[in-house]
């Protein structure tokens, strides 16, 4: 299933876009959320502790980590591309308040 983190990812990889191109691109997107509600109680906790990990949600930063991991861009790009995904979440969090 592609989605279009992992396009934009692609096209980095293949050198259609920059670094700096994909990273404005991150700054400007929405990104869904993918944890639930953290637990609470320590029922909750132990509930949590026993469950299997979340799934990758398509969409997400999930992908960008799992092509870290599969080697597609460099510790460099990772953290380039986590900056930018987190000035787009601190600013939809700011527009919440």
């Amino acid at each position: 299933m592609s989605s279009e983190v992992s396009e934009i990812l692609d096209a980095l990889k293949r050198g259609s876009m920059s670094l700096s191109e994909v990273a404005q691109r991150f700054r400007e997107r929405t990104w869904p959320a993918t944890r639930g509600p953290k637990p609470e109680t320590y029922l909750e906790r132990a509930a949590a502790a026993e469950a299997d990990p979340d799934p990758l949600v398509p969409g997400s930063f999930d992908e960008v980590a799992a092509a870290y991991h599969r080697g597609d861009i460099s510790i460099d790009d990772y953290r380039t591309l986590a900056e930018a995904a987190a000035d787009s979440i601190r600013v939809d969090h700011e527009g919440d308040g």
